[in-house]
């Protein structure tokens, strides 16, 4: 991996850690095209950058986040599945991250997911809950629906946006709170991964961080800006049409003999 190379992964990880499009897969989809290597830190480098991410949202939302402990225990709450989970079944979630058959395959299910949810719940577009309104029972659930975005492809936002529709939030606050959950997910999957690699990380691979990073800091403001204004005027069909069409085309490059698996 070269600094090229963790310029245009924190680019992608800016534009996609946000929209129910799946950050992961595209990260996987991205290193594969490039050739990038396998290896114990590039799978590292492709949790880790999500940091720059998570800085966005506390940028953005800062007043959010001043003191307010109910709001804290619901995001704790809401963690909670997606942490116990995560820890059980490390090895397989490990596994599935090199495989581009199995994002393709999540990205045209849970495509077809959001365009059917931008009908179901179109009512919800402008009325619906909020983030006060939730209770701890709620925060559970959210954190449950989070969980199933452990399969690469499925899309943490996209999972946690569906789990706030079916409780009946509205589409701008279900994707708000989708941000607000990533941050405690993402700062401990962070945390894991540097405690694992610490020992091993190289001066050169600290500064291929510092710049991923960076970059995903500043395409995560423009993202987060960019989804809750189309969000609040479309819906996600235009997601979900987008996640079919790139499962699609990803499948059928497989099927034809290319090969775009993890070196």
């Amino acid at each position: 991996m070269d600094f090229m190379h963790a310029i245009i992964l924190g680019i992608v990880e800016g534009i996609t850690e946000f929209l129910p499009i799946s950050s992961t897969g595209h990260m996987i989809i991205a290193s594969s095209m490039m050739g990038i290597e396998d290896s114990t830190f590039t799978k590292a480098f492709e949790v880790i950058i999500q940091f720059g991410a998570i800085l966005s949202v506390l940028v953005l939302y800062w007043r959010r986040f001043l003191p307010n402990w109910s709001f804290y225990k619901k995001l704790f709450v809401a963690f909670l599945p997606t942490a116990i989970i995560g820890f059980l079944a490390k090895d397989v979630v490990e596994h599935l991250l090199g495989s581009v058959q199995v994002v393709a395959w999540s990205l045209i299910l849970g495509g077809l997911v959001l365009v059917w949810s931008d009908k179901y719940f179109a009512h919800l577009t402008s009325m619906g809950r909020t983030t006060n309104d939730l209770n701890y029972k709620d925060s559970v659930k959210l954190g449950l629906f989070q969980a199933i975005a452990m399969i690469p492809g499925v899309s943490r936002s996209g999972a946690t946006i569906m789990g706030g529709l079916t409780l009946g939030m509205n589409k701008k606050e279900a994707a708000e709170f989708s941000f607000f959950l990533a941050v405690p997910t993402m700062a401990a999957a962070t945390l894991y991964k540097l405690l694992k690699i610490y020992k091993t990380i190289e001066p050169q691979q600290i500064n291929l961080l510092l710049v991923g990073m960076v970059v995903s800091f500043v395409v995560a403001m423009i993202a987060i800006k960019f989804f809750i204004g189309v969000v609040s005027r479309y819906g996600f069909r235009g997601f979900g049409y987008y996640r079919i069409v790139l499962g699609i085309i990803i499948l059928a490059l497989i099927y034809t003999g290319h090969d775009l698996q993890m070196n």
